[in-house]
């Protein structure tokens, strides 16, 4: 199983897009914890290799990430990363 944010040189079949999101909520004691986002790239890579595998697919081409931080009104921030790619197949 592979993963790139680029082109494949190679005979492919596309099978889907896949995307996965994972978040984490700001502890208030803490100022800055963006190195969180780290760990949180970490599980969506996981989630999007699990789902390439699931959908019969040999990799991932084109692997994009979005970070957010996101504020609710009432509610504490989280931590938002949110992961997408395009399933393929090697051809034979």
């Amino acid at each position: 199983m592979f993963m790139t944010t680029g082109d494949l040189q190679r005979s492919h079949m596309i099978k889907t897009v896949v995307s996965a999101t994972e978040h984490s909520m700001f502890q208030s004691e803490k100022i800055d914890q963006f190195e969180d986002f780290d760990g949180l790239i970490e599980k969506v890579k996981a989630d999007l290799m699990q789902k390439a595998a699931d959908n019969d697919g040999d990799g991932l081409i084109y692997v994009t990430f979005n970070t957010q931080v996101v504020r609710m009104s009432v509610a504490p921030r989280f931590l938002v990363v949110t992961g997408y790619g395009t399933v393929v197949k090697l051809a034979e």
